[in-house]
């Protein structure tokens, strides 16, 4: 399945791998009762409720998907722990080529294992790839029941409100890698 990426992302979402549903259509979190599009919108990052047919607008908004390992399965506890570990490993060398400001690994149990982290937690973690830092956020799969909707929401919302706020030389409102107009006042949102 694609990757759906552009220049300049201020985030890249990292699925553990695409469903078997996601697959079928092609489009990343396609499966009803999969969380990550109304989480996506409700904590800001979308104007809209995208539905997963129209996942080539992210790039636009500074967002892209991306999935730790290729391989579609019915259920993600379905992969191995090599195909974790080496899709830890492309992970990386995808982050060093694409160098989104945030890295978004959608999974703390994945994450630990693809990246030998396995005293990780939900949210920012101090290991970087490049310039690239890295949030862990719950996995949206309706199969999660740690996480509804509510609480899901919320843990977008933080990984929001980090990357889009300014970074050290980088003025207000302005994407990564772009040339601020100084006569713009930025747009808020």
């Amino acid at each position: 399945m694609p990757d759906v990426v552009g220049p300049s992302l201020r985030v890249l979402f990292c699925g553990i791998n695409p469903s078997l549903y996601s697959a079928a259509t092609g489009h990343h979190f396609a499966r009803p009762g999969n969380r990550f599009w109304p989480a996506l919108y409700r904590s800001g990052f979308t104007p809209r409720q995208l539905r997963p047919d129209e996942q080539d607008l992210l790039p636009q908004l500074g967002l892209g998907i991306t999935n730790v390992v290729a391989r579609a399965t019915a259920r993600a506890d379905e992969l191995t722990r090599d195909e974790l570990v080496a899709g830890g490993a492309l992970l990386r060398a995808k982050m060093e080529r694409l160098r989104p400001r945030w890295l978004a690994v959608l999974g703390v149990t994945a994450y630990r294992v693809a990246f030998a982290a396995p005293a990780a937690q939900i949210g920012p973690q101090t290991e970087r790839i490049g310039p690239t830092r890295i949030w862990v956020l719950p996995n949206p799969s309706g199969l999660n029941a740690h996480y509804q909707l509510d609480a899901l929401t919320v843990q977008f919302a933080q990984l929001r409100a980090a990357a889009t706020a300014p970074q050290p030389g980088e003025q207000a409102g302005t994407p990564p890698d772009a040339d601020p107009d100084p006569g713009e006042v930025p747009a808020g949102r």
